[in-house]
């Protein structure tokens, strides 16, 4: 049974039309990879997801109930933990107060945050502002987990990240998959790092899915088609 469905999503942003028939599905425990060229709905896909953008036709369930009249913080109660695209971090917060800021009580506290990101537990003390932009996306993943999500989305996980930072990023994506059992949706560039930790994927094209299998099933025509510049 999957965790979080949605089926023909339709959105707007006023007059304009964004979204003209998103499905997508995942399931517990899955690593599902939402693809496409730029501008092609991802990121309007997980606003809508997450009740930041009405959803105008379709239906989204999460855990089996219909979450379209729910506001964005009750689909965060639930247990969809979003890490938005440009991290958002609360600049004059510490680490540890950002951590905290929505933490909600179940396995993930301050102690197996750092230990998923040991830089965190070094600059606890430091001010976000201060940070690296790895180490702020870093805070933006751990303070999603504080919340003891079901589902966690990422949004562009690693978009203008340096090299061993992505490297970083991935390996706790990898690790997220292989030992926390977290369902988890996820936008970004790359095919090589996706594949290692991806289950499925998800294509949006013109706001509207094309394609969707096993990720191992993207073959190199068809991210050409879908995916190349």
């Amino acid at each position: 049974m999957s965790l979080l469905n949605l089926v023909g999503v339709e959105a707007h942003y006023g007059a304009s039309q964004a979204l003209f028939g998103v499905d997508l599905r995942v399931a517990e425990g899955e690593v599902v990879a939402l693809m496409g060229r730029n501008g092609m709905g991802k990121s309007t896909t997980i606003k809508t997801l997450c009740r930041l953008l009405p959803c105008s036709s379709g239906t989204i369930s999460f855990a089996g109930q219909s979450i379209l009249d729910l506001q964005s913080h009750q689909v965060a109660r639930l247990g969809i933990g979003l890490v938005p695209e440009g991290r958002r971090c609360f600049p004059n917060l510490t680490v540890t107060e950002n951590l905290i800021a929505a933490a909600r009580p179940g396995h993930w506290t301050l102690r197996t945050a750092t230990d998923l990101f040991p830089k965190l537990g070094e600059r606890a003390g430091q001010l976000a502002v201060s940070l690296s932009g790895g180490e702020q996306q870093m805070l933006a993943i751990a303070r999603a987990l504080m919340t003891n999500p079901r589902l966690l989305v990422l949004d562009e996980a690693t978009e203008g990240l340096a090299p061993l930072v992505r490297q970083e990023i991935w390996a706790a994506i990898r690790a997220l998959k292989r030992d926390s059992g977290l369902a988890i949706l996820v936008t970004d560039k790359s095919l090589s790092e996706l594949r290692t930790a991806a289950d499925r994927a998800v294509i949006l094209e013109r706001g509207k899915t094309v394609w969707a299998g096993d990720f191992n099933d993207v073959t190199p025509e068809l991210a050409d088609r879908y995916l190349g510049v």
